[in-house]
């Protein structure tokens, strides 16, 4: 089976900006077929521009998200709760903009929000409706599938692993809120690779993101990549597969996601070892 590879924004910036577009050319000459933009914030995003480098290189698009304490879906007030909504819908205009078919990231919860006890019944129900707005927005006006994004213990306490994620999109009962996997997480939070796989199945895994167990340079680590593709080959999953990590030099990011160290001399140089080391592997599929 051919997989389609791609690469985050967060490889070479944090705040995706008008002075990053040459980054989409970089990707397509990197070897990727397809560039998840990172929104760190939809309000600010250039979108006229990205989507004018887009059309001129010729490289597919998704989008990812990471929803923050102002805009908290599960927040017990419920203003946050509508800027959640509406930021969601603003990320939702991007990706119909661009021709993205995927809006991935923990968009159904603050990053890093934590109450320091198990979710509650009240957060769930939050959590859903919140999402079940932004999904028929989403419906709506295009096609755009939104991908709950599970983390782990420490970034999140409400999606942790693709059982939830999935009864979280049943709950949702739109039809187009699918779960998306990375490895990363994955390897912290599941029994299995091919279990949390098979438990998405075709019907339910919409996105992937292809992380090492310490975000360094894919098929390096403990991750079982040839365990994972044989699964995803065998549920039908046709979306891209996608590396995502950070630079130490990042201000927020780095912190947020406890990168202390270097994994490679560049995030660039971590994405292009990592496609070759997943190519190879993909080959004995």
């Amino acid at each position: 089976m051919k997989f389609k590879f791609g690469v985050d924004s967060f490889i070479w910036t944090e705040n995706f900006s008008e002075k990053d577009l040459w980054i989409i050319q970089k990707a397509k000459a990197l070897g990727f077929e397809v560039l998840d933009f990172a929104i760190a914030n939809p309000f600010t995003f250039p979108l006229a521009k990205v989507k004018a480098e887009l059309e001129r290189v010729g490289i597919e698009c998704v989008c990812t998200t990471t929803l923050t304490e102002n805009t908290n879906p599960i927040s017990p007030d419920p203003e946050v709760r509508s800027k959640a909504v509406k930021a969601m819908k603003k990320c939702v205009d991007i990706c119909n903009e661009l021709g993205a078919p995927i809006l991935g990231g923990v968009n159904y919860a603050a990053w890093g929000y934590i109450t320091k006890r198990p979710r509650t019944e009240e957060e769930w129900t939050w959590g859903v409706e919140s999402m079940r707005e932004a999904a028929d927005y989403a419906r709506e006006t295009g096609d755009v599938t939104i991908c709950v994004e599970c983390v782990n213990r420490f970034e999140t306490f409400f999606l942790n692993i693709a059982e939830d994620a999935v009864k979280f999109c049943k709950d949702v009962a739109i039809g187009n809120v699918k779960v998306h996997l990375d490895c990363f997480h994955m390897i912290r939070e599941e029994k299995s690779f091919s279990g949390a796989v098979k438990t998405c199945g075709k019907d339910y895994l919409g996105y992937v993101h292809v992380n090492e167990n310490d975000r360094g340079i894919p098929g390096t680590g403990l991750v079982p990549f040839k365990e994972f593709f044989e699964a995803v080959s065998e549920v039908g999953y046709e979306g891209p597969l996608t590396i995502e990590s950070f630079d130490p030099s990042f201000e927020e990011l780095a912190g947020n996601c406890a990168i202390w160290r270097n994994f490679a001399d560049t995030g660039e140089e971590l994405a292009v070892q990592g496609l070759a080391n997943l190519k190879k592997i993909a080959e004995t599929i």
